[in-house]
């Protein structure tokens, strides 16, 4: 069996090849009594090392580069979501952070209609930290949490700041903004005071 995975030794995208193996009880090099449960492994195809199964958890270069894309267009979704769309300010920030994130094409009559076909959350409605009848937090849920665990620190606080600026474009945050923050912050698995701290640091910070 082949597939794609992210090589521990390589440090990079490789092909693997999936082994399975049991080990024996030999007398004179003769196998004679399986020991154990079937042993699986995975052996890369460039350099030839073996690793365990769990390696396959660790998503590809190419596969975590579209989770942090996503997050980041979700994000400011559900920030101007949030806020509100009548800000030009709030809609150019947003905009900018997707085209950031890789989606060059994308203008406010796409994130527009981005947002209106998330139903679930109107714009200005008040931000459903749990998801509960929120497509738009739902979707929150969905493309952050299972980033979290592959960021380091700087990077899932990254996020939260740019969700930041752009509840800041026009003005101080507004308290449907903070609770959007709040969630994003949930789903990156930041405490409570590092997004309270994060979010402060925000308002001081040029971008």
């Amino acid at each position: 069996m082949l597939g794609d995975f992210f090589c521990p030794g390589c440090g990079g995208d490789r092909n693997y090849r999936r082994q399975h193996g049991r080990r024996w009880l030999r007398l004179f090099g003769t196998p004679l009594l399986p020991l154990g449960p079937v042993l699986g492994s995975v052996q890369c195809t460039s350099c030839s090392g073996r690793y365990g199964v769990e390696s396959l958890e660790q998503p590809t270069s190419v596969r975590l580069t579209g989770m942090l894309r996503d997050a980041q267009y979700t994000i400011a979704l559900a920030v101007l979501a949030a806020g509100g769309t009548t800000s030009s300010s709030a809609r150019g920030e947003a905009c900018a952070v997707i085209r950031e994130a890789g989606f060059e094409d994308c203008g406010e009559a796409q994130v527009l209609a981005a947002l209106a076909a998330l139903s679930g959350q109107s714009a200005g409605e008040p931000f459903d930290v749990h998801g509960v009848g929120s497509a738009l937090a739902i979707e929150l849920h969905a493309a952050l949490e299972p980033l979290a665990p592959h960021l380091a620190q700087p990077g899932r606080e990254r996020l939260l700041l740019q969700g930041a600026w752009i509840a800041l474009a026009d003005g101080r945050y507004r308290p449907q903004e903070r609770e959007a923050l709040a969630a994003v912050g949930t789903c990156l698995r930041l405490s409570t005071d590092a997004v309270a701290r994060l979010l402060e640091a925000a308002t001081r910070t040029p971008h």
